[in-house]
């Protein structure tokens, strides 16, 4: 009798754990976690808030919901395709998974990281867009947007990001918290870190009475952006 087909992606979503999952997504879940973790130990979240995924191919490697990242092991490696539907363990995937997709869906990144930075998160709920008070903002692509409020897992989050999103790697979601995008892990990791860091530094110097933060330009954070581009060492 004929072996009964089956959808390899069922197959290995059955499976579930470390079974049926390749040597690269198996390295990529790795860092993945090593990230999520990072996000703890660098107080941009508090306990199982924020989300971490990385792209493989048309699979994504996704925090799953609701459990501490310092609990997570190799067996729990969680992944969906682009639709959102699970391939790849049984720990049902963050439930901020539509701002992920939509993100991977609408531009070329390869790793996305959602935080609730503290520093972040209280501009969200003062401005509409970030103040040009760093050069680094050209990094992002100009002057950081905030998203407007939406409930978080929703389709209607995830078209503000969006929009909030263009030309931009990273944003504000409005009394939530933030997004970034890059190649890798680490360049989206380190754009939410700097970021916050902005937000920081703005909250701060806003905060001096009788005194106005001075504030770059359009021309000025341009000028940064592509001087940007070229910053660090030449493979």
């Amino acid at each position: 009798m004929a072996e009964e087909h089956r959808d390899p992606r069922e197959v290995r979503a059955a499976e579930g754990g470390t079974r049926g999952v390749r040597a690269e997504e198996a390295d990529a879940w790795g860092e993945l976690v090593d990230t999520a973790r990072r996000t703890v130990t660098d107080g941009l979240v508090v306990g199982t808030s924020g989300n971490v995924s990385v792209r493989i191919g048309d699979t994504v490697l996704v925090t799953p919901s609701g459990v501490p990242y310092d609990r997570l092991a190799p067996d729990d490696v969680t992944g969906v395709d682009l639709e959102g539907r699970q391939i790849l363990g049984t720990l049902v995937p963050t439930s901020e998974l539509p701002m992920h997709l939509a993100i991977y869906r609408s531009t070329d990144a390869r790793a996305v990281v959602h935080t609730h930075a503290v520093h972040a998160t209280a501009v969200s709920t003062l401005v509409p867009e970030l103040p040009p008070i760093h050069y680094m903002a050209g990094a992002l692509g100009g002057p950081v947007r905030v998203a407007p409020y939406a409930t978080y897992g929703t389709d209607e989050l995830a078209e503000n990001m969006l929009q909030a999103l263009a030309d931009r790697s990273a944003c504000l979601l409005q009394n939530h918290g933030t997004i970034t995008y890059g190649n890798t892990l680490a360049q989206a990791y380190d754009r939410t870190a700097q970021l916050d860091w902005m937000c920081h530094l703005w909250l701060t110097a806003r905060a001096v009475p009788d005194l106005t933060p001075n504030l770059l330009t359009e021309e000025q954070l341009a000028e940064a952006g592509e001087r940007l581009r070229g910053y660090g060492q030449r493979a």
